[in-house]
Formats: structure tokens, sequence, C-alpha cells
């Protein structure tokens, strides 16, 4: 089929094209159809998928960042949970209201042990800390050789309960060996009814505020 014979085709009357005519229309039509549908409607549904495969990539980045905050956070559950038995061992180290008279005769004792002679032994007040425990400081001077001073304080380091010394000051004395004036400090925790009247307390003077 040649050239001229498609011009000289009549497009009123398709029916009466050659077989070859009608095929070459047929598949240009078909073609035209999926162009036209790709415009029209397939252009959207594409966009569609393009939109969708974003919201994937993004749901997978959002999935992987909360497993990791999963993960995350069973580490720090666990870091939480040997924290509170770290804690609550030392609060065991901790005397009650009770032992503390007995634990201020252990440090006289462990000065007296080591032949030192005390020229001021005087508990203060009770400070109370973060509503768990009280801190009480007792000042204390003490004469003897520097090996039963170091003595000493080796002694308080390894009692039974926690005991710290602060604010140590050694000063020699003529024909005496040495001085030491410090603060030892003890702490203890606080019963359930102390506890209870610090919440309250707490409470009462964030009420003021």
């Amino acid at each position: 089929m040649t050239l001229e014979d498609l011009r000289n085709l009549n497009p009123k009357n398709p029916g009466s094209w050659p077989l070859a005519a009608k095929i070459i229309a047929f598949v240009c039509l078909f073609f035209a159809v999926i162009v036209a549908g790709a415009l029209l409607d397939w252009q959207s549904q594409y966009e569609s998928l393009l939109a969708i495969q974003k919201e994937e990539v993004t749901l997978k980045e959002t999935f992987l960042i909360k497993k990791k905050q999963a993960i995350n956070l069973d580490l720090i559950k666990k870091q939480l949970n040997e924290t509170q038995e770290s804690f609550g061992a030392l609060l065991k180290q901790l005397p009650s209201k009770s032992e503390m008279d007995a634990l201020l005769t252990d440090i006289n004792q462990a000065g007296l042990g080591r032949g030192l002679q005390f020229d001021l032994f005087r508990p203060g007040s009770e400070t109370m800390r973060d509503g768990a425990f009280a801190e009480q400081p007792i000042t204390i001077k003490v004469s003897g050789s520097y090996d039963d001073i170091g003595k000493f304080a080796s002694d308080i380091a390894v009692l039974s309960r926690i005991v710290t010394l602060n604010d140590i000051s050694i000063v020699p004395v003529l024909n005496s060996g040495l001085t030491m004036d410090a603060v030892a400090k003890t702490f203890r925790y606080l019963d359930e009814d102390e506890t209870s009247a610090q919440r309250k307390a707490a409470k009462a003077a964030g009420a003021k505020k």
C-alpha cells in the first residue's frame, strides 16, 4: 500500500478501506487511546503511586526510629533497675535513727583505739537531704602521732556505716605530735514518719509559691 493510496482513502467510509489501511488505523487508534488514558487517568494513579512509595519510605524510617527507641528503653529500664538496686544497697549502709548513738560511739572508739586524744567531739544538727536521708556533722579535734591519725582515718573509712571526713586540717603541735581538726559526716535514712513529714512540707512550700 502506497502513500498515495492512503491519501485517497475516504475518511467518511472506513468500511471500504483496504485491509492494510484498516490495520494501520486500528493500531494508531489503539496507541492514541493508551496515550489519552495515560494523560487523563493513569497520570493521577502514577502520582498516587509515587506518594504511596514516599509514604512507605517515611513509615520505614519511623519504624526504625521507634525500634531503636524501644531497644534504648529496655536498656534504660535495665540501668534504672541497677541504679535502684545500688541505691538500695547504699541505703542499707545508713543507720536508722535508733542506731545513730551506736555509730557515734564507734567513731569515738576508733580514735581512742588508736591512742588519740579527743579534744573535741561535738555532734551538730541534722540536715535533711533529698527527702530520703539525713546528714549529721560531727566536729572533731584529735591529737596524736602522724601514724595514729592516719590509721584513725583508715578505720573511719572501713566502718560498716558510711562516715566521711571533711574540712581536714592537720597542724604540728610542739612536743605533742599533730592535731587534726575535721568534720566527720555520717548519714541515716529517714523512717516513714519523717519521710511523710518531708513530703508534706515540700507540698506546703510548693503551694505557697
